[in-house]
């Protein structure tokens, strides 16, 4: 995930924040560690390498405005829907020590929605898990564009913002909006969607009615953001299932060399290998899903013939991975010294991000409390 999140630093402008808020719905009982653990997530990043001077770093709780927008969301969201989400059983059934008869962790994935919709974000960059998430993400966007986006004379601003793009622009959009709509020529609609994108005189409020009016829907003031799945979409955790610190299936990324040796060797591997002369399949094994990520293609080939022909055993089938573990863990666990050193570094990081995030946030509660009438002035 942080890799995927160190190149698309460089191509988009990226908020990354940590999701204290979300760490509640398991743990509300237990907040005594929760700031602690923020810190050190921070520390990992960019240690990691994210860059603070190329994304925004932030923490949710230190922005209300996710918590406004969750609230109005809730006011609209089908109670069916949040029961739908595919995580909501099934951490259920994984955190059966836990109280998770709560509406906190019934409404995570619309707080989660809320995080996203607040940026008004193009994409999200999740793992296959995470995709009915965003799904749920765009479901919701549309419904509260659909109920809220049709203002009052919303049609004569949508024909008065098309003006603002200057007579020829303007009868070309109307040429491709007529072709979409009349004939659903999608290549007319992605045509219009690009002459809008290059509007730089068109104010947000006409920019998000023309893309509405362009669709023949109403104004777009929540947007749809689309799955950016990272390369590696899915790593198993220790025990095959999910990777993740709530189930304690998960290596930390400032672990020490002999811990991560340790966590690796007692993996659990394919069931059909019983015995060291037993053949294997790789798809089957937890270990497979990390080679697909630290082995070049010679090693996974290597892999792949020793398992499938029992050529070799599970013990130096890990080997690898453990050495490449180590290998990348051992820089960040140097480069994070400096920030365990002197806190103030990842505060005054933080801080910065904060005020950046809060401004974005901002401008969207804004059109989101005009469009349910709660701008009161």
């Amino acid at each position: 995930m942080l890799k995927n999140w160190i190149r698309l630093q460089a191509e988009y402008p990226c908020l990354y924040f940590v999701a204290d808020w979300h760490a509640l719905t398991t743990d509300y009982e237990k907040p005594g560690d929760l700031q602690q653990n923020c810190w050190d997530m921070v520390i990992d990043w960019l240690a990691a390498g994210v860059d603070p001077q190329q994304a925004t770093l932030f923490i949710q709780s230190q922005v209300p405005e996710h918590a406004e927008l969750h609230l109005l969301l809730s006011m609209m969201t089908p109670l069916g829907w949040l029961e739908r989400v595919p995580t909501y059983k099934d951490q259920q059934a994984k955190l059966a020590d836990r109280d998770l008869g709560t509406y906190g962790f019934l409404g995570y994935p619309l707080l989660q929605s809320a995080d996203i919709l607040i940026y008004r974000a193009r994409y999200v960059p999740v793992g296959e898990d995470q995709v009915p998430h965003v799904e749920f993400t765009r479901e919701l966007a549309r419904r509260f564009n659909h109920l809220y986006g049709r203002e009052a004379g919303y049609a004569d601003k949508a024909k008065a913002a098309v003006k603002k793009m200057g007579s020829k622009k303007a009868r070309l959009f109307n040429e491709l909006r007529t072709r979409f709509l009349e004939s659903g020529d999608g290549e007319a609609l992605k045509r219009a969607q690009a002459l809008l994108e290059e509007q730089q005189n068109i104010p947000r409020g006409d920019r998000e009615r023309l893309y509405g009016w362009l669709e023949g829907s109403g104004r777009k003031i929540l947007v749809e953001a689309e799955a950016l799945l990272t390369q590696a979409s899915k790593l198993s955790g220790l025990d095959g299932q999910k990777m993740s610190k709530s189930y304690g299936n998960a290596i930390a990324l400032r672990e020490e060399p002999e811990s991560v040796a340790k966590k690796i060797r007692t993996m659990p591997t394919d069931p059909a290998r019983v015995k060291r002369s037993d053949p294997g399949t790789p798809e089957k094994c937890p270990v497979w899903s990390m080679h697909l990520v630290y082995s070049d293609g010679e090693k996974k080939k290597w892999v792949q013939q020793g398992c499938t022909t029992a050529g070799i055993g599970c013990l130096d089938c890990k080997q690898p991975v453990i050495q490449a573990i180590q290998a990348e863990l051992a820089p960040m666990r140097e480069r994070a010294q400096a920030y365990l050193d002197d806190p103030t570094l990842v505060k005054n990081i933080v801080a910065d991000g904060c005020e950046k995030a809060r401004k974005l946030a901002a401008e969207t509660m804004r059109d989101v409390r005009e469009a349910l009438r709660l701008n009161y002035a």
